[in-house]
C-alpha cells in the first residue's frame, strides 16, 4: 500500500512529537525523582480530598505511588499534552490543509480518501505512542526511587491514554473534514475534550454529577486511578468503541468533504 501520506505528516510533525515527547518525559522523570521526598508528608492527602485538588484530576492519597503519579502526571498533565499533540494534528491533517490548498493535491493520489484518512490516523497514532511511551519508560525507573507501581496497571493506563488521545484527534478530524476550517475544528474539538475532563474531575466532588461521568473518556481512560488499580475491561472496551467510532466519523465526514 502507498504510505506517501503517512510518511509525509510523520515527518512534518517530527519536531513538535520530539518536542512534547522530550518534555513530558523530563517532567515524568523530576516527579518520579520527588516522590522519596513526599511519600511521608501527610498534609497531601488531607489536600488531596478537596474541590480543588479534584479539579486538577487529584483522586486518592497522594502519598500512595498510584497517588502520586495520578495526581502528577496520569490524571491532568499527560492528558492535556496528548491532547494538545492529538487535537492539533487533526485540526491541521485536513482543514489545514484544505485551508493552504494541499490537501486537493494529496486527494489525487491514487489512494481512495478512507485510506488518506486511514494513514493520517496511523500518523496520529505514532505520535500518541511515542509520547505515552516516554512518559513509561521514566516511570519504569521508579523503583530506583522508591516508587513501584503494578506492570499492568501501567501498561494499560498508557494504551487507554493513547485511546483518549485519538478520540478527541480524531473527533477534531472530522469536524474538520464537514467543512469547517482549521481554527473552528481545533477550538470545537478542545471544547468538548475540557468538558470532558471537568465532568469526570467535578464528578469526584460533586454529588449531582457522579452518574453523569460515564459519558466522560477522560472517566474511562484516566480519570478513574487506574494507575493505581488496574484497566478493568469494560474500560478498554469504552476507550475502543469510542475511538472506532471517532474514526468512523472522519471516513465519512471526509468522504463527503468538498476539497478546496
Amino acid at each position: 500500500m502507498d504510505t506517501k501520506v503517512l510518511r509525509l505528516d510523520l515527518t512534518l510533525r517530527r519536531r513538535s512529537t520530539v518536542g512534547y515527547t522530550v518534555g513530558m518525559a523530563l517532567y515524568t522523570l523530576a516527579v518520579v525523582a520527588l516522590y522519596p521526598s513526599f511519600k511521608n508528608t501527610t498534609s497531601l492527602d488531607s489536600l488531596a480530598k478537596s474541590s480543588a485538588a479534584a479539579l486538577f484530576g487529584v483522586e486518592g492519597p497522594l502519598t500512595s505511588p498510584g497517588g502520586w503519579l495520578n495526581g502528577n502526571i496520569y490524571g491532568n498533565l499527560l492528558p492535556l499534552i496528548m491532547l494538545l499533540l492529538t487535537i492539533g494534528y487533526g485540526a491541521a491533517c485536513l482543514a489545514g490543509q484544505d485551508e493552504d490548498g494541499t490537501l486537493a493535491l494529496i486527494a489525487t493520489l491514487p489512494i481512495g480518501r478512507r485510506t488518506i484518512v486511514l494513514q493520517k490516523a496511523s500518523a496520529m497514532l505514532a505520535q500518541a505512542v511515542a509520547l505515552a511511551l516516554g512518559v513509561t519508560v521514566c516511570v519504569l525507573v521508579g523503583p530506583a526511587f522508591q516508587l513501584h507501581v503494578g506492570i499492568g496497571p501501567l501498561i494499560g493506563v498508557t494504551v487507554t491514554s493513547v485511546f483518549l488521545g485519538l478520540t478527541f484527534g480524531l473527533i477534531t478530524m472530522a469536524i474538520g473534514a464537514s467543512g469547517a476550517g482549521r481554527g473552528a475544528a481545533l477550538g470545537v474539538g478542545a471544547t468538548i475534550a475540557a468538558a470532558s475532563y471537568l465532568l469526570s474531575s467535578l464528578a469526584t466532588s460533586i454529588h449531582w454529577l457522579r452518574p453523569v461521568r460515564y459519558i466522560s473518556a477522560f472517566y474511562w481512560s484516566v480519570g478513574n486511578n487506574q494507575i493505581s488499580h488496574g484497566v478493568s475491561v469494560a474500560e478498554f472496551a469504552v476507550m475502543i468503541l469510542a475511538t472506532a467510532g471517532a474514526l468512523l466519523t472522519a471516513v465519512i465526514s471526509f468522504r463527503r468533504a468538498d476539497l478546496n
